[in-house]
């Protein structure tokens, strides 16, 4: 199994969100990670949709999304020419003790610290994956009370 990043380009109209994702459960496909905003025209959003499958299902996939009236194009994001990140937020468990070791992790990836509360610190990282898995593994010493992630957003590089 392999992954794809789909860059999509759809109409900004009520419902086609739905309609893309009716499209993926309707046919069993899992999505792994789905990103939707407004793009520099008002009247355009762009969905990053990350997928696994096998080379014939990924293909059915794209082949499917592009049949729906509201898609206008469909990108694939590819490594090398695209830049594809992602946000996380964390809150850990810290006393006084343990701020200066997770802030030391954190100014290493070069992380922020956007909250800190009397039992906790809130931070900020945006990268890859493989940044943030990293990131995430790094800090299983102390104990992680929340996560979120926002899931892959991307663009091609160049002028493309």
């Amino acid at each position: 199994m392999r992954k794809v990043v789909l860059s999509v380009l759809v109409e900004n109209t009520s419902g086609v969100l739905n309609r893309v994702a009716g499209l993926f459960s309707r046919r069993g496909y899992n999505i792994d990670s789905l990103t939707v905003g407004q793009t520099e025209k008002p009247d355009f959003s762009r969905m990053t949709i990350v997928v696994r499958g096998e080379d014939e299902t990924l293909e059915q996939i794209e082949k499917q999304i592009a049949k729906l009236v509201d898609v206008k194009e469909i990108i694939k994001l590819k490594d090398g020419t695209s830049v594809c990140r992602e946000l996380i937020l964390m809150k850990v468990k810290a006393n006084a003790s343990q701020r200066p070791q997770i802030i030391a992790v954190a100014d290493v990836f070069r992380a922020n610290i956007v909250d800190v509360a009397p039992e906790s610190l809130m931070v900020e990282l945006t990268g890859n994956q493989d940044k943030l898995d990293a990131f995430i593994g790094l800090l299983q010493d102390f104990e992680i009370l929340e996560v979120v992630r926002t899931g892959i957003t991307g663009l091609t590089r160049g002028n493309k």
